[in-house]
């Protein structure tokens, strides 16, 4: 799949772009899943105000899709129209800590890091990150959440840059933040966010997040080609309990399968395409429904279109 060269006319129409523009940019290898086609102009910029140029000069019709590390994100086989942007460098990952045990992160550092790094200066409240795939721009946007903590938990606020290049700032309140959801406008690209922690002893911090890592690592394929949970839990069930008893467990479509180690995770076992894994996804969704009358819900995120047949 090969989409029309739209890089020169982007740069044409923003000049004063810094970051880098590349035109039908492989992007499967951005993906924990390792599936997927091209972005049909990737975008990788300087710094906020770089993406703020950007999305100014943009023709409105151009569709914009922001990926971050590409844990929780299925690409369809016939790639990504329009532009991609995919936040880096310094400009994007920073970390501080500050006095007062707020963490600042930037939207592409990974929850991980921001995990030890709180850990590292003796805050508490965030050890939960270490159990979260992917980077804060992602958690922001859907509410991440692992072994007890939330997001929502302990944002104070968060700053992205909407579809006109408008910066914004959104509180706690205005996340509007539900299980695996946040209602800000999907336009926004998140580029930072605060956090608040409290005080604590870092041992004692680390001996948390070594727990959350043996917990992950006894539990969930994480050493395998995957996207993380794949469906929301229902209303007072666990959706990995609902995918066993619909008989799912090891279930294959192609070279795509449900995890035997942990049923709520897809897995590419090699050669599997987009276009399998959303199949086996969609086979699952079935039997659930046929044999609970509970309807999952996807948790990973599907972009791009399929391809051509």
């Amino acid at each position: 799949m090969t989409f029309p060269d739209l890089a020169g006319d982007l740069k044409a129409l923003a000049p004063g772009l810094r970051g880098r523009l590349v035109a039908n940019a492989p992007i499967a290898e951005t993906t924990w899943f390792r599936v997927g086609g091209p972005a049909q102009v990737l975008f990788s910029p300087a710094d906020e105000d770089d993406l703020a140029c950007l999305l100014r000069a943009l023709p409105r019709p151009i569709p914009v899709t922001a990926i971050g590390l590409g844990s929780n994100l299925i690409i369809r086989d016939g790639g990504v129209e329009g532009v991609v942007i995919r936040l880096g460098g310094r400009a994007f990952n920073a970390i501080d800590v500050m006095d007062d045990f707020r963490v600042i992160a930037g939207a592409a550092a990974p929850d991980q890091f921001v995990a030890k790094a709180a850990a590292t200066a003796g805050v508490a409240g965030l050890a939960f990150l270490r159990g979260v795939p992917g980077a804060i721009g992602g958690a922001l946007r859907m509410n991440a959440g692992a072994h007890g903590g939330e997001i929502k938990d302990v944002l104070i606020e968060a700053q992205g840059i909407d579809r006109s290049g408008l910066g914004r700032v959104f509180s706690n309140a205005e996340m509007g933040f539900s299980y695996r959801h946040s209602s800000v406008p999907e336009d926004v690209i998140f580029t930072r966010a605060a956090f608040q922690g409290r005080p604590g002893d870092p041992a004692d911090i680390e001996t948390e997040m070594e727990r959350i890592t043996h917990a992950r690592e006894a539990s969930q394929p994480i050493r395998e080609k995957t996207g993380g949970s794949t469906f929301k839990n229902p209303p007072g069930r666990r959706a990995w309990e609902l995918i066993d008893e619909a008989g799912c467990r090891g279930l294959m479509v192609g070279d795509a399968q449900v995890s035997t180690m942990h049923c709520n995770f897809l897995i590419n076992r090699g050669s599997a395409s987009a276009a399998d894994l959303e199949q086996l996804g969609e086979e699952v969704r079935r039997r659930v429904l046929e044999t609970s009358g509970i309807a999952l819900e996807w948790e990973i995120r599907r972009i791009g279109q399929a391809m051509s047949t």
